[in-house]
């Protein structure tokens, strides 16, 4: 009992997370399509059986389902919540096609599709620079103050006191910067320009991989240079800064999430590593639990949904029939040939999505269930 009043949280955080974000979404299709001049029929948070819902004054459904992992726009012609088209309807009238998806223009029905992802980078553009504006950004002045020993840092020759001006030719702020890039980049070189006493030095230095442990078990391969700094600073955003900092932070979880993705096809990083929906539960508890009081709870959560919404975004993009991707993937094929694909190799597509999705649901939720914090959750609840 102590157990389910200690971690009530995680149910509902996880739920508000996905409800948030699906519906952002799916309104993204929802209101390019209405500005295309397409018909919706349902907009739905969720999958299965409905709930609850209303119609509005153009005829869309509007409902919460009872399966709270997704969500989906249909449209006027469709045969299902994938958007394929119905081949088994009649002959539409004039009238019917003109607010059909798949009798559109061909670069209406691709911003249509394209809206969803979009839709999910700009709410974590919008709310990136909202935070950084409102609240600024705390970060860390890349100056050393301590080389750990036996590190990459101390073979290669960094020391207390140095600052670290760039890296890989780039300009860095903040320790942040160096952090995200070597954590991603494994035991990649990496070229740093160092300020020692008014003096810039040209350092080469390859990073040590580490595993690290979360605290719940979750273990991941990272890479560390082995240097510390005890300077806190805070950074004050305008507008026009705060939104540069957004587009920099998304850019960087976009690039760091296919990297990360293509180390583990190329086995630089363990597959096990990804995780499914027990695993964003868990996450959205552990953020709806990070802060001292509710209101730092609350904003722990909004930044997780943050970095969910650009995942979310940047997976549908993905060139997979049944997702967005895969969609716009068919498009180009159909730019190309100048007529859409055969009905057959559409449905052998979205057969292939389908099971390629499914498949690597499953195996997400497989590494959920291997982690210890499953069996100390399950086992706490009998206990």
């Amino acid at each position: 009992m102590e157990l389910l009043t200690e971690n009530w949280i995680y149910v509902p955080a996880f739920v508000a997370v996905i409800t948030v974000l699906v519906f952002v979404h799916e309104y993204g299709h929802y209101k390019i399509a209405r500005l295309c001049g397409v018909k919706v029929d349902v907009f739905s948070i969720g999958f299965g059986k409905e709930l609850f819902g209303w119609y509005d004054k153009n005829g869309c459904r509007w409902k919460i389902s009872a399966i709270p992992f997704g969500g989906y726009v249909k449209f006027f012609g469709d045969a299902g919540v994938a958007s394929n088209p119905d081949t088994n309807s009649p002959d539409l009238s004039d009238e019917d096609k003109a607010v059909s998806f798949h009798h559109k223009a061909l670069w209406k029905r691709s911003a249509v599709v394209v809206a969803g992802p979009a839709a999910n980078y700009l709410f974590a553009i919008v709310a990136l620079s909202i935070l950084f504006f409102t609240l600024g950004q705390a970060h860390t002045p890349p100056v050393v103050s301590e080389v750990v020993a036996e590190s990459a840092a101390l073979e290669a020759g960094l020391k207390a006191g140095d600052r670290i001006v760039a890296i890989n030719g780039g300009d860095i702020d903040s320790f942040e910067e160096l952090r995200q890039i070597v954590l991603i980049g494994l035991d990649e070189p990496i070229d740093l320009v160092v300020d020692r006493d008014g003096s810039n030095l040209d350092i080469t230095i390859t990073p040590k991989i580490v595993e690290y442990s979360d605290g719940n078990g979750n273990v991941q391969k990272i890479g560390q240079l082995g240097i510390k700094s005890d300077k806190r600073a805070f950074k004050e955003h305008g507008l026009l800064s705060a939104f540069t900092s957004a587009l920099d932070q998304t850019w960087f979880i976009t690039t760091a999430t296919l990297k990360g993705a293509g180390q583990m096809i190329t086995g630089a990083r363990d597959s096990k590593e990804l995780s499914g929906p027990l695993g964003i539960l868990k996450m959205s508890g552990d953020a709806a639990k990070r802060g001292e009081d509710l209101s730092s709870n609350l904003l722990s959560l909004f930044n997780f949904m943050i970095f969910v919404s650009i995942s979310l975004g940047l997976i549908n993009l993905f060139p997979i029939p049944m997702l967005d991707g895969g969609h716009l993937l068919f498009y180009v094929f159909e730019a190309i040939k100048g007529k859409p694909l055969g009905e057959k190799y559409m449905e052998y597509g979205f057969r292939i999505g389908l099971t390629l999705v499914l498949m690597l649901m499953i195996f997400a939720t497989w590494n959920d269930l291997n982690k210890p914090w499953i069996t100390d959750f399950f086992s706490g609840l009998f206990s």
